[in-house]
C-alpha cells in the first residue's frame, strides 16, 4: 500500500510539474510582449551589410534601409518607439537568445535548421536567393563549377551546406559582407555568395569599381522566405508582429518601403500586396 500511495504522490507531483511547466511557458510566451509595450520599445537586431537593407548613410551617418524601415513601421504598428541593434552575422543569434534584441530582421531566410532553435513570423516580409559575383572571366557559369573551389559567404549564412553538400565548394566563412567583397576582390576566392539584392545594387551603384565583375551564374541559390525570427515559444509577440506585416502587405507599405530603397525586383512583393489586400473568401 505504502509504494502505491507512493506511486500516486509520484504521479500527482509529475503532472504538477508539467502543469507549472506549461504555464510557464505561457508566461514566457506573454513576457517579451509585455516587456516591449512596457517599456514602450522594440528592439531590433539589424545587420548593416549594404543597400538595399540596411547601411550607413555617408552624408547622415544615419542608418538607413529596407529592413530599417520595417523595424520602424513594426514599432509604430505595435504603439511603440523603435531601438536598433546591429548584429553581425556571427552574432545575431547570439544576442537574440541572450535578450540583447526582442527580434532579428537580418537578412535571414527561413530553413528547417534555424527553425530547430527560434520562431519566425509566419507571414514572409520578402523572399530572396543568393548570388554568385565573380570576375567576369571565371569562367563560372554554373553552381556546379564551383566544385573543389573557394567561395566566400558570410559566417551563418544558409548558403554554406548547399555550396559544401550540394556543389562540393570549399566554403569559406568571412565576418561580414564587406569583408566577403573585399576577399574576393583579393583572389581569396572565385566567387563571394550574398542575398541577390545586395550584389545588384552593389554593381548598379559602383559600376568602376566593380567593371570586371558580374553575376556570373544565372540562377539564385537557395531561393527562401525572408522572415522576422523570434526566441522559442513567443507566440503572442510572433502573432502580434505576423498582424502587422499582413497589414504591410495589404495596404501596399512594405512595397513602398522595398521602392523607397531600390529593391531590384519587388516581384514577391506585388503578389503579397495582390494576396493580403485581396478578400478574404467566405
Amino acid at each position: 500500500m505504502a509504494r502505491t500511495a507512493s506511486t500516486k504522490l509520484s504521479f500527482c507531483a509529475l503532472a504538477l510539474t508539467l502543469l507549472a511547466g506549461a504555464f510557464g511557458s505561457e508566461a514566457r510566451a506573454d513576457a517579451t510582449l509585455d516587456r516591449i509595450k512596457g517599456r514602450q520599445k522594440l528592439t531590433v537586431g539589424i545587420i548593416l551589410s549594404g543597400a538595399p537593407f540596411g547601411y550607413i548613410d555617408p552624408r547622415s551617418r544615419a542608418e538607413k534601409g529596407f529592413n530599417i524601415d520595417l523595424a520602424k513601421a513594426l514599432a509604430e504598428k505595435l504603439g511603440v518607439k523603435v531601438e536598433l541593434v546591429t548584429v553581425t552575422p556571427p552574432n545575431r543569434v547570439q544576442f537574440l537568445q541572450q535578450g540583447k534584441v526582442d527580434v532579428l530582421i537580418a537578412n535571414m531566410q527561413f530553413t528547417e535548421d534555424r527553425a530547430k532553435i527560434m520562431d519566425h513570423v509566419q507571414t514572409p516580409y520578402d523572399r530572396a536567393g543568393g548570388a554568385a559575383l565573380g570576375r567576369k572571366d571565371s569562367g563560372i557559369k554554373d553552381w556546379t563549377d564551383l566544385k573543389g573551389k573557394p567561395v566566400c559567404i558570410s559566417q551563418g549564412s544558409n548558403y554554406a551546406q548547399p555550396l559544401a553538400d550540394t556543389y562540393g565548394a570549399e566554403v569559406k566563412g568571412i565576418p561580414s559582407q564587406p569583408e566577403s567583397m573585399l576577399a574576393l576582390q583579393g583572389g581569396n576566392c572565385v566567387v563571394a555568395v550574398h542575398v541577390a539584392p545586395t550584389i545588384k545594387l552593389l554593381l548598379a551603384d559602383r559600376p568602376d569599381a566593380w567593371k570586371d565583375y558580374a553575376i556570373v551564374i544565372p540562377t539564385e541559390l537557395e531561393p527562401a522566405d525572408s522572415v522576422i525570427w523570434l526566441r522559442k515559444g513567443e507566440r503572442d509577440t510572433g502573432a502580434a508582429l505576423d498582424a502587422a506585416v499582413r497589414e504591410l502587405h495589404a495596404s501596399g507599405a512594405m512595397l513602398e518601403m522595398a521602392k523607397a530603397n531600390r529593391l531590384v525586383d519587388p516581384t514577391f512583393l506585388e503578389e503579397a500586396r495582390r494576396t493580403y489586400a485581396a478578400p478574404a473568401k467566405p
